[in-house]
């Protein structure tokens, strides 16, 4: 028996260990433009975790924002590590299957430094692809922020990356059944976006509120650090989108144009619907709609001109402010940072404009929207705007249901209203300015009170 089971880990290490490969027969060439564009592209899209995480944190209370940061770090780390060993062949494993892929690319065997049917080593598009499951996973950190059970996220995020975002890529990019129906989503309005904001709803539903919410202010703590956050993101969107082409060409240049378009058209529609709704215009606003913006063209960028970009993003901010300004507080659920609100919302609506504006003009790989005479798109958009929805809604539920078997979904009564920065990771993320602060108060109280010790002295 111990011999038996001595072999049977000698192979599977001899299998993490060896090299990747390609595939024999393969006649595609490596170019090294393309690949020196992608290289740069990934890592563009590798800081805007990090930019998500600021973003974030800036907007979560003081007692909260290294609680908050670190979890879109773990993303990072548990995330990459379940994409290397078997996340990458379940998405993108060549197979018959419609629903979830093989295990060609187990332990990433046959994933080498040649190409696999493009112009980049097989090797970077695994890269590349594994840099969007990190984003999409830690966009749901913003619904269940200041509240959930780090151990509790650490077991849901190894499920949901393995058994959702997995099979919704294979569906969208990887040949699976979306794919050969005729949806389209160039950088992931709904393998990305939707999912992760509708996978957050239902995470803030099923944790419940957070102590307080609604009968005592939660205002961001530091806007600066929420606009850093803004700002790497809408940096790195141009690799996410741009990047997307896997290719530096003239569909990569008009990527990357109409997503710096949306994004600006959508900062002002934002500051327009809140200036009027309540008579100022926000910082906190304008970043908001420039990230509802790049939401929303990130299904289309390979597939609309210019003007139609504009138009996406003038239109989706005030449906995604009533969503977050309105909706939120009539139905009372409490989307900590407004996840479903931008992301959800956001990226319905830019799956659906793709089936409007898409032109075979822009990119003939692609396919003709309504507007141009085919209503077919529009059709396989709400498809699979349809099954995404209903795929990460119940399969985010169930997974939710099974974990909380085992353990609390959320921290303790005591802990939440502590802090989890302290309470779970024992940090201050202000120790030095709270000692400071409270040192220089100590002082002036001493400085004023002497005079009248003095008096009585004397």
């Amino acid at each position: 028996m111990k011999s038996k089971l001595l072999s049977y880990l000698t192979v599977l290490l001899t299998m993490l260990l060896l090299p990747g490969r390609a595939f024999a027969g393969e006649t595609s060439t490596i170019d090294t433009g393309d690949t020196s564009f992608i290289l740069i592209c990934a890592a563009m899209v590798m800081i805007m975790t990090p930019g998500l995480a600021l973003f974030y944190g800036g907007m979560v209370r003081k007692k909260n924002v290294l609680s908050t940061i670190m979890l879109s770090f773990i993303v990072m780390s548990v995330v990459s590590i379940i994409w290397v060993l078997y996340g990458y062949t379940l998405a993108f494993s060549p197979n018959t299957n419609d629903f979830i892929g093989g295990l060609d690319y187990l332990f990433l065997q046959g994933v080498g430094q040649e190409p696999a049917g493009g112009t980049i080593p097989h090797l970077l598009f695994m890269v590349f692809q594994l840099m969007f499951a990190l984003i999409t996973v830690a966009i749901i950190t913003g619904s269940i922020a200041e509240r959930m059970r780090f151990s509790a996220f650490l077991l849901f995020i190894v499920i949901w990356s393995s058994l959702v975002y997995a099979p919704l890529a294979h569906w969208v990019w990887g040949g699976g059944w979306l794919m050969k129906l005729g949806a389209l989503d160039f950088a992931g309005g709904t393998v990305v976006h939707i999912s992760s904001g509708v996978t957050g709803l239902v995470a803030a539903l099923a944790i419940g509120k957070r102590k307080g919410y609604g009968s005592e202010p939660m205002l961001p703590h530091n806007l600066p650090m929420t606009v850093l956050g803004a700002a790497l993101l809408w940096f790195g969107w141009f690799g996410f989108n741009a990047g997307s082409t896997l290719a530096a060409n003239g569909l990569a240049a008009s990527a990357f144009a109409v997503t710096h378009i949306a994004a600006a058209a959508g900062g002002l529609a934002w500051v327009l619907t809140e200036w009027f709704s309540h008579g100022k215009p926000t910082v906190l606003g304008c970043i908001s709609g420039v990230i509802a913006g790049l939401v929303a063209i990130t299904p289309a960028a390979g597939f609309v001109s210019a003007m139609p970009a504009l138009i996406i993003g003038l239109l989706v901010s005030p449906l995604c402010y009533f969503a977050v300004a309105v909706a939120k507080t009539k139905l009372g659920y409490d989307d900590s940072l407004d996840a479903f609100g931008i992301h959800g919302v956001g990226g319905a609506f830019g799956a659906i404009a793709t089936g409007l504006f898409a032109s075979t003009s822009v990119n003939p790989a692609g396919a003709d929207g309504l507007f141009y005479g085919n209503s077919s798109l529009l059709v396989n958009q709400l498809i699979g705007v349809g099954a995404t929805i209903l795929f990460a809604t119940l399969a985010t539920f169930i997974i939710l249901k099974v974990i909380s078997t085992f353990m609390s979904l959320r921290v303790s009564a005591d802990d939440e209203i502590m802090g989890l920065d302290i309470s779970v990771h024992g940090e201050n993320a202000y120790a030095y300015t709270d000692d400071f602060i409270g040192s220089f108060a100590k002082e002036t109280k001493v400085s004023i009170e002497a005079p009248k010790t003095l008096v009585k002295t004397v």
